[in-house]
C-alpha cells in the first residue's frame, strides 16, 4: 500500500508520525506495535477520503452520461499505444478525452494530443498512482457535456492503483505478452478489481516464450468474471472486439446511471 511505497501518502504518514522532527530514542516492541496501528489508521483515512471523492466523481460522470475507464498496467505494457489506436480508429464515432498519469514528463500526453483528442497531464512526482482528487480537478479542463468516453491512463504500477477508486465505471488492466504469464497470480488485487483484461502485443507471440492460454487461465483463477480481449495495438488484430465492448458500455450508460 502507499504508506510503504514512497508516494505522497507515505509522506503524509511520516509527517503525522514525526511532526517534522528527528527523534533519538530506543524503540520497544510496544512502540512498533503503536507505529503499526497508526499506520493502518492513516491508510484507512486516506482510502476513506479517496472513496468519498470517487463517489462524487462517479455521480458527476453518470449525470453527464460519460463512460469512464481507468487503464492500469505495469510500465511498458502498451497502454498509450492502445489509446492512440483506439482514438484514431474511433475518431468519427465517439468524442473522447484522456487523462494521462505519469510521475514525470508529458511525453504520453503529447502522443495523445497528436490524435486531436483533448488531454490533461497529471504528474504525480514521487506518487505511484492517480487518486480521485487529482481526477476531480483534471476533468475541470474538459466539457463533460460534449464527451462520450473519458479514458484515464494511470501511472504504470500493478500495486497501488488497485486500491484507489477514481470514480470510473470499469478498471481495464493491460498485460503484454512480453511480461510473465503469471502476473495475475503475482498481482491478484489488480486483476481481481479489473473487469477487462487486454492481452496486448499478440503479434509477438511467435517470438516470445509466453503461454497465452495459461495466462488467461491464471487471470480467471483470480477473477472468474474478467473479460479478456487478445489484441495487438500495432497491427490492429483483435481491436474490433475491444471497440465493440466500448460501444456497448457507452450505450448502456446513457441515462441509466446503472453500473
Amino acid at each position: 500500500m502507499c504508506t510503504t511505497c514512497g508516494c505522497a501518502a507515505d509522506e503524509q504518514y511520516h509527517h503525522h508520525q514525526h511532526d517534522g522532527h528527528a527523534h533519538d530514542r530506543h524503540h520497544t516492541h510496544d512502540d512498533h506495535a503503536g507505529d503499526a496501528s497508526k499506520k493502518i489508521q492513516v491508510e484507512e483515512d486516506i482510502l476513506a477520503r479517496n472513496n468519498r471523492l470517487a463517489a462524487g466523481n462517479r455521480q458527476l460522470f453518470t449525470q453527464k452520461g460519460v463512460f469512464v475507464l481507468n487503464l492500469v498496467s505495469s510500465p511498458g505494457s502498451g497502454k498509450t499505444t492502445i489509446l492512440e489506436r483506439t482514438l484514431r480508429d474511433l475518431a468519427g464515432r465517439f468524442k473522447f478525452a484522456v487523462i494521462e498519469g505519469d510521475q514525470q514528463t508529458d511525453n504520453d500526453a503529447q502522443r495523445i494530443a497528436a490524435t486531436g483528442v483533448p488531454v490533461k497531464q497529471i504528474n504525480t512526482g514521487a506518487g505511484c498512482h492517480l487518486d480521485a482528487h487529482m481526477v476531480c480537478h483534471a476533468v475541470e479542463e474538459f466539457d463533460l457535456d460534449s464527451l462520450d468516453i473519458l479514458l484515464i491512463e494511470n501511472v504504470g504500477n500493478l500495486v497501488c492503483p488497485a486500491s484507489f477508486d477514481l470514480g470510473e465505471q470499469h478498471k481495464v488492466v493491460v498485460l503484454s505478452v512480453t511480461e510473465g504469464e503469471d502476473k495475475p497470480l503475482k498481482y491478484p488485487q489488480m486483476f481481481r478489481k479489473a473487469d477487462v483484461m487486454l492481452l496486448n502485443k499478440i503479434d509477438l507471440l511467435p517470438y516470445v516464450d509466453f503461454d497465452a492460454e495459461r495466462c488467461k487461465e491464471m487471470a480467471r483463477r483470480v477473477n472468474p468474471d474478467i473479460l479478456i480481449f487478445e489484441v495487438s495495438s500495432r497491427t490492429g488484430e483483435g481491436m474490433e472486439m475491444w471497440y465493440e465492448w466500448l460501444a456497448q458500455g457507452r450505450d448502456r450508460g446513457l441515462g441509466t446511471g446503472d453500473w
